[in-house]
């Protein structure tokens, strides 16, 4: 595990406790998803940047 997959991954998991957050102050929708599309995308990036692979 590398620096920048882990950063990438705390990065995606912190995003996700805003959403977690957002949803619970009832903020805009579109707000929120693009949260989560920023979310996936980080934890997504981490995990394929793993060296587990190869």
């Amino acid at each position: 595990m590398n620096g920048i997959s882990t950063l990438l991954i705390v990065v995606g998991l912190f995003l996700v406790g805003g959403i977690y957050s957002f949803i619970k102050q009832k903020m805009p929708k579109g707000l929120i998803v693009l949260l989560s599309i920023g979310a996936a995308m980080c934890l997504v990036a981490g995990v394929v940047r793993l060296e587990v692979w190869n």
